[in-house]
């Protein structure tokens, strides 16, 4: 089963786990603290999955965008921006198989639990900026290294998590700056704690 495919199939009951709608609200508030957010914000959640990041951010900027590999996933986010009557949520479907080819430009690029599953981040950061506008920033959460039994079934994830300057290093390699780490959240899971880490930049010159 490829990756899509599960999420595909996950998308309709993603929302029932409490520890993943606890995950998006934590992280939405680190962003808050360590982002100036305004209504003039154009924002991208890259992996927005059902959209419970994309929700919690909504009402604290101006227009958000979300954008996943998922066809299942952005139809429950879909469903969510009609139900609650919402204009300014759009959303577009990435493709795997083009690295993830970006649209749009933007104030901010958010991504929470998303970048695990992308082999080549140095391409994606690299697509980041260019997707920035001048002074845009990025905002992305993600685990501290694992031992693997996060995901159990780890066919699909191509990082046990990461140390924090490894980011760091390749999100400067791709142009950022102003590179701070806090911890956004922990997560309860097997009986122990997975540290969840935001780390934030600015697009350089």
């Amino acid at each position: 089963m490829t990756q899509t495919q599960r999420f595909d199939q996950e998308a309709a009951t993603w929302d029932e786990n409490p520890r993943r709608v606890r995950l998006a609200k934590a992280v939405a508030e680190t962003i808050a603290k360590q982002v100036p957010l305004s209504g003039a914000l154009e924002v991208l959640d890259f992996g927005c999955g059902t959209g419970l990041l994309t929700l919690k951010l909504q009402p604290s900027i101006g227009t958000i965008t979300g954008t996943d590999t998922s066809p299942g996933m952005l139809e429950v986010l879909r469903q969510k921006v009609s139900d609650q009557g919402l204009d300014a949520v759009a959303s577009f479907l990435l493709k795997p198989g083009d690295s993830y080819a970006i649209k749009g430009s933007y104030d901010l690029i958010v991504s929470s639990m998303t970048l695990h599953h992308v082999q080549d981040l140095a391409s994606l950061f690299g697509q980041f900026r260019e997707h920035l506008r001048a002074g845009g920033r990025v905002a992305l959460a993600d685990l501290d290294p694992e031992d693997g039994t996060f995901h159990g079934d780890t066919e699909d994830v191509f990082h046990l998590g990461f140390e924090r300057g490894e980011i760091k290093a390749l999100l400067a390699g791709a142009g950022f700056v102003d590179l701070e780490d806090t911890t956004a959240y922990e997560v309860r899971r097997n009986s122990r704690d997975y540290p969840v880490f935001l780390i934030t930049g600015r697009k350089g010159r």
